[in-house]
Parts: structure tokens; sequence; C-alpha cells
């Protein structure tokens, strides 16, 4: 199989070549970088290409990008993403552009070289393949928005202010709406967030942070301070 590696780390990407070749495919380019990618990529009509997730020069999502943009321009090119860790919104939005012949894998597991070496060949037959600890998190977020799917506007509106750290009382002046609406709404958000009855307060912390953790904001409060969690219910 023709392979290149695009990984700026010279030690793992001098040691994927060498256990590829070992296995018998060509590496027919090691590159540190994605500045000559897709050039190379056409010179060279690889196979499958090896992109690390993060590459210079921001080291942030270069390499996923040029993996995304590689599966539009090639679709029938076997891609595999290596990273050093889970990246839940890199590994969604290239599973998202991809139809097969796709792999996200954790860098450890290059360190196991017969399952990398099979990785390798499901990969390249059409397969798509993607690291255990990658399918754990992406179902764990899943579970998440499937919870905050199960919320009205209205009911979503109130957990909006509640992550702004508002009252009861001055959620019910914002959404014009008596206090014992919004009694009702917050009941009805524990409820489909699956948040049990405590003594704490504590639900109401955690339906913010479920707020959050689905891509909700929290504005500063003027004077740039951060607002507290009100101990309502």
């Amino acid at each position: 199989m023709r392979i290149l590696i695009c990984e700026d780390s010279a030690l793992l990407r001098e040691g994927l070549v060498r256990v590829l070749e070992d296995a018998g495919h060509v590496v027919v380019a090691p590159l540190a970088d994605a500045g000559h990618l897709d050039q190379t990529v056409d010179e060279t009509a690889p196979d499958l290409t090896i992109i690390d997730v993060r590459l210079p020069p921001t080291w942030t999502d270069e390499g996923v990008r040029a993996a995304i943009s590689l599966r539009a321009r090639l679709p029938r090119l076997a891609v595999l993403v290596l990273s050093q860790y889970v990246e839940e919104r890199y590994a969604s939005d290239l599973i998202a552009s991809s139809d097969g012949a796709l792999g996200y894998l954790l860098k450890d597991r290059v360190a196991d070289v017969s399952d990398f070496l099979e990785a390798i060949d499901r990969i390249a037959s059409g397969a798509t393949v993607l690291d255990p600890e990658v399918v754990a998190q992406l179902l764990s977020r899943r579970r998440k928005d499937e919870r905050m799917q199960r919320l009205t506007d209205r009911e979503a509106s109130v957990l909006a202010l509640i992550a702004e750290g508002r009252s009861n009382q001055a959620i019910a002046k914002t959404l014009h709406v008596t206090e014992g609406s919004v009694e009702k709404h917050i009941t009805a958000v524990f409820q489909k967030l699956d948040l049990e009855p405590d003594e704490s307060g504590n639900r109401r912390v955690l339906a913010a942070l479920a707020h959050l953790e689905h891509g909700g904001s929290r504005p500063a409060t003027p004077g740039g301070t951060t607002p507290q969690m009100g101990t309502n219910r």
C-alpha cells in the first residue's frame, strides 16, 4: 500500500515510516506539516494518508482541516487521523464529512503495532475505524445532547437564564411571567435533565453546567464578575 504521512513529531514520523515499511508498505512522503500536503498527494497518489490533528504553525486544527479538505476533494482517498487526546469537535466534524475509508485513532494505539497495522488495512479496504475512547466520548456527548433536546423553547430560555446566575424572581421579570410559572419550568427542566432532588441546591448548578456543555454561553455581569448560581430550589 502507498502511504503518505503528515506528522510534525520527527520521532513519531520516523517510527511510523519504519513500522509501515517493515510491514511491506511504501511510504511515498513523510511530511512535517500540511503546507504542501495537497500538492504532494496529487504528485504521489497515495492509497492512504496519515495526518496528525494538530500541525504547525498553530498546532490547533490544521491537520483535521486538511483531512476534511482532502476527503472533500478526493472522496476515495483513505484517511487516518492521529490525535494525542480525544477531541470531540474535530472527531465529529471529520466523521460528518466522511463516507467510509476513515480512521480516528489515539497515538497510544500506534504502540500496539499489530493493532495499528490491522487498522490501516481495514481503513484502506473502505472501513471506518474509530478509537474506543473516541466512540465513548461521542456517545456521552450525544446522550447530553438528547437530554437538552427534551426541553421546550421556554424551558431552554429559563435554563439559559439559570446559567447566567439569575434568581427565579429575575427570570420571571425577564420573561414577563410569574414566579410560579418559573418554578414549574425549572421543575420540568430538572426532570428532563434527569437531575434527582437534593437539599443542597446542586441541581441548579448541574442544570447550568449541562447548558454550558451543550454549547450555551454565560455572559459576564456588569463589571466583568462571574455570576453566581442562585440557591432557589
